[in-house]
């Protein structure tokens, strides 16, 4: 592959969640902002020998997550789509290799164990060569996650049979 001209674009990584619409938001706001290119990224990874169906499901999942994000287009930032095949971080610290490239990513829930050490975000923010702006998950997102999280602690229990038994109408164990 030869050398590309050097024109600055603004890298975001994509996966369809709410954080990463956030963040490609933000690169759209970033990209006018700057005269640069947005350039969408969504890293896939194959699973078994299905490598052509996972790149086809890559792509359908990028169009979808750009077209969620941008219903009406973009005429006013030039735009890119790609869908490459790595692992998430260094496939986006490898594609934003340019002097005045800007790469933005999502980030998570800062949890104690996690600390970027594991995380897509934490990974660019120690290995890019560029700028890394990490943009946090959308109210919206938190406030259902925290959702989630209470309503698994009240999930209603099956009661629990002895093996070789059952429960008789009275309630007492056979």
């Amino acid at each position: 592959m030869g050398e590309r001209e050097w024109q600055r674009r603004v890298i975001v990584g994509v996966s369809g969640s709410l954080g990463s619409l956030a963040a490609l938001h933000r690169g759209a706001e970033e990209a006018r902002r700057t005269g640069a290119e947005l350039v969408a990224v969504l890293v896939w990874a194959p699973q078994g020998a299905l490598l052509g169906a996972c790149r086809e499901a890559a792509v359908e999942r990028l169009g979808g997550a750009m077209a969620e994000a941008f219903p009406l287009g973009l005429a006013d930032v030039p735009l890119q789509g790609l869908a490459v095949r790595g692992e998430a971080g260094a496939a986006l610290v490898a594609l934003a290799d340019g002097p005045d490239d800007v790469l933005i990513v999502g980030c998570g829930e800062r949890h104690w164990w996690r600390r970027g050490h594991l995380s897509v975000s934490g990974y660019c923010v120690r290995h890019a060569g560029c700028p890394v702006l990490t943009v946090p998950r959308p109210q919206l997102q938190r406030e259902l996650a925290v959702l989630a999280r209470r309503n698994a602690c009240h999930l209603p229990v099956a009661p629990v049979v002895p093996v070789g038994g059952g429960v008789s109408r009275s309630g007492r164990s056979r």
